[in-house]
This record gives C-alpha cells, sequence and structure tokens, in this order.
C-alpha cells in the first residue's frame, strides 16, 4: 500500500522518537540538575538535633537560671559544625530531658563548617529557628571568596547566608565599610 499513509506513518514515528528523546533528555536533565541541588542542601544542612559536645578553661552551670557558661578557649561541636569562642552562654530547658535552645558566644568568634569560615564579634545560635546570627566586623570565608560585613545569618533549614553592612544593637560593622558589604570572588581561569 501505497500513498499518503505510508508517508505520513515513517514522519509520525520520527515525530514520536524525536519527541520521546526530547522528554528523555529533559527528564535525564532534570534528575542531574535535581542531584546537584540535593548535593548542594546537604552540604547545608544540619541535624540541630544531633548531640553537642564542648570544651572549655572553666563551666559553670547555673540551674537556676538554665543556663551553662563556658569561658576561655570555649570550643562547641555539632557535627561537622564547630564554633570556638572566649565565652559562651548555653541555654537550656529540662522538661525530663535538656534540650538546648540557644548558645550565646561572645570574644572573637569562629564558626566553621566544612571548606567554610564565619566569623564576628558576637554570635548567636538559634537551635529552635536553626539560625545563626553574627554581628560586628563579619566576614564569611569560602575558599578563597570573601564577604565582609556588620551582620551574617546563616539559616541552616535553607543553606542560604546574608551578610549585611549594619550590624544593630551597636557593634561596629566591618572597619572602613562605611554600613556597606564588601568581598572578593575569585574567577575561573580558562
Amino acid at each position: 500500500m501505497t500513498g499518503p499513509m505510508t508517508t505520513l506513518r515513517p514522519n509520525l514515528l520520527r515525530a514520536h522518537a524525536w519527541r520521546a528523546l526530547a522528554i528523555g533528555f529533559a527528564g535525564a536533565s532534570l534528575v542531574v540538575a535535581g542531584a546537584q541541588h540535593l548535593r548542594a542542601q546537604s552540604i547545608a544542612a544540619l541535624n540541630s538535633q544531633a548531640p553537642v559536645n564542648y570544651a572549655a578553661d572553666r563551666i559553670e552551670l547555673q540551674d537556676k537560671q538554665k543556663r551553662v557558661v563556658l569561658s576561655g578557649n570555649v570550643d562547641i561541636t555539632q557535627e561537622d559544625l564547630r564554633m570556638r569562642a572566649a565565652r559562651t552562654t548555653v541555654a537550656y530547658t529540662d522538661d525530663g530531658a535538656l534540650r538546648i535552645q540557644r548558645i550565646d558566644a561572645t570574644g572573637v568568634v569562629i564558626v566553621t563548617r566544612g571548606g567554610e569560615r564565619a566569623s564576628g564579634d558576637v554570635a548567636v545560635y538559634d537551635f529552635n529557628r536553626k539560625l545563626i546570627t553574627m554581628l560586628g566586623g563579619v566576614s564569611l570565608l569560602r575558599g578563597t571568596d570573601t564577604l565582609r560585613g556588620g551582620r551574617l545569618v546563616i539559616d541552616l533549614n535553607t543553606g542560604v547566608s546574608s551578610v549585611d553592612g549594619h550590624s544593630g544593637g551597636g557593634v561596629g560593622a566591618a572597619p572602613g565599610s562605611g554600613g556597606r558589604v564588601s568581598g572578593s570572588f575569585s574567577v575561573p581561569k580558562s
């Protein structure tokens, strides 16, 4: 049988094949993009329910106030997150089991995780909101890229870090910043 049906059928089959190939390519692209997104999220995701370990030169338990004061070379870790400071206050609740609510750190505060390093004068780690807020001459280093400003907020839920020039609360911004954010990004060599 020859005629319009024989010519139409190969063209129709070819169109279906191209459509299937395009859909397959798009699907594979989404899977690859999704895998990259998940990998990026897993870097930023932190289990805030993981145990918190600490060490310091001095530890004072203030039971009535439901807090622990750590001073002198304070070193706090949670999974691969590490916070170092001169002094920290750990607020907790005690309803049968101790649960950390918040860590306030002062002195030169350094927070590291993987290849990232953040520093500032003051830091607050809010366990309920999964936020780390740093104030006063903050800097965020990721590889050779640097950001400096007055306040840094690290959202452990989303993996988003934001820096602004004003720190609020009277703690100064980065020296010479004029309330602005500054930094440098490396450019790949071709």
